[in-house]
């Protein structure tokens, strides 16, 4: 039997850093967690390119467009959307999520899904490095791992 899996050796990788503006008491946190990760992952710093978009619902298009770019080998995608009082925060997270997932299928490159989705800003907080970990450096990690993994299914071991 064989098994793969991936390293969380992040030397030599590229990675885009996809990052929504809106919310940003809470994604300027998912953003420093998820630079840390990759840093202390063997990521130079020097190889981490930041983008900014307005909200969470144009992260996928920035994803895609440098998934696309061959300038990295993975998407990280951060953002925090709050429930609030309409459906608003249904049809964006449910959009988002799809097509985030969209983005890795299409591309080849791994984007991860690091939006936090709560009910409360204070859920929000504690997913972005308060009691509940940072989520942005879970979604760093998992995009380091699914690069490292491909790397080894397309090579064969």
């Amino acid at each position: 039997m064989r098994e793969f899996t991936g390293s969380l050796d992040g030397q030599g990788l590229t990675f885009a850093l996809v990052v929504s503006r809106f919310n940003e008491v809470v994604t300027g946190r998912l953003l420093a967690g998820a630079i840390d990760c990759l840093v202390r992952h063997g990521v130079r710093d020097a190889d981490l390119t930041v983008v900014r978009v307005p909200g969470a619902f144009e992260i996928p298009l920035a994803a895609k467009a440098a998934a696309e770019s061959g300038r990295f080998r993975g998407v990280v995608c951060l953002g925090a959307l709050v429930r609030g009082e309409t459906p608003h925060f249904d049809y964006l997270s449910s959009a988002v999520a799809k097509a985030l997932a969209e983005v890795g299928l299409s591309t080849g490159v791994p984007a991860s899904f690091g939006v936090l989705t709560t009910d409360t800003l204070d859920q929000a907080l504690d997913r972005a490095g308060g009691k509940a970990g940072n989520k942005g450096a879970e979604a760093a990690l998992a995009v380091l791992e699914m690069v490292r993994l491909l790397e080894r299914l397309a090579g064969g071991g």
